[in-house]
C-alpha cells in the first residue's frame, strides 16, 4: 500500500536467487502492477513477474498479484500448488487484497510460510494472519519508524501477530536467515 513500491525495492534487492517462490500483494489498481513487476525484476537477482492464473510458483520467483484481481494459492488436480487469479469483490476496500492471499495459504496442508506486513494504509492482512498464526507462521511487519503509513502492520501488532518487528533495511537480510537457516 502507500510506500509499498520502494519497500518493496529494498527487501527485494537484497533476496538471492535461491529464495523460495514469494507472492506479493500490492494495492495498485490494474495495468500499474506489471510496469512495477517490470522494473523491480531489472533490480533483482530473483525474477519478479506479475501473476498469471495457474501459474506454478517456482524457487527464485516472485509473483505480484495484477491490480484489480486477487490472487490465492491452491491445490491443482495433479496435487501441485498453483497460482489463481479471481475477479471477486474487494476486501478492506482493497483489490488485490492480502487478507485473501494469507487466508488462501492457511488452507494448505505442510506448507511452510513466512508472512510479512509492510507499510500501507487500512488494516488489510490482519484477518488473514489470524488463521495463518493457527497454521505456525512466523511474522514479521515493518516498523513505525521506517513506514510511511504504519496502519496494516500496525493493526497487525494490535491484535498481537507479529513475531518481530523490523526497520526496512534489516527485513530482506532477515527473510533469508530464515529461509535459509544454515
Amino acid at each position: 500500500s502507500t510506500g509499498g513500491t520502494e519497500a518493496l525495492k529494498e527487501v527485494l534487492i537484497k533476496l538471492p536467487p535461491s529464495t523460495p517462490g514469494i507472492m506479493i500483494v500490492q494495492h495498485m489498481p490494474p495495468m500499474f502492477t506489471k510496469s512495477l513487476a517490470d522494473r523491480l525484476n531489472q533490480i533483482s537477482q530473483m525474477t519478479i513477474v506479475e501473476a498469471s492464473d495457474q501459474e506454478n510458483p517456482k524457487k527464485g520467483h516472485v509473483y505480484i498479484a495484477p491490480g484489480g484481481k486477487h490472487m490465492v494459492i491452491r491445490k491443482n488436480a495433479n496435487n501441485h500448488h498453483e497460482i489463481k487469479i479471481i475477479d471477486s469483490p474487494p476486501v478492506n476496500h482493497c483489490k488485490p487484497a492480502v487478507d485473501i492471499l494469507f487466508r488462501s495459504v492457511a488452507g494448505l496442508k505442510a506448507v511452510r510460510h513466512l508472512s510479512i506486513v509492510m507499510t500501507g494504509m487500512g488494516k488489510d492482512g490482519t484477518d488473514g494472519l489470524k488463521s495463518l498464526k493457527r497454521k505456525g507462521t512466523y511474522c514479521l511487519i515493518q516498523d513505525e519508524k521506517t513506514s510511511v503509513v504504519w496502519g496494516m502492520p500496525g493493526s497487525a501488532y494490535a491484535e498481537s501477530l507479529v513475531d518481530e518487528v523490523l526497520p526496512l533495511d534489516k527485513i530482506g537480510s532477515r527473510i533469508v536467515e530464515l529461509v535459509n537457516p544454515n
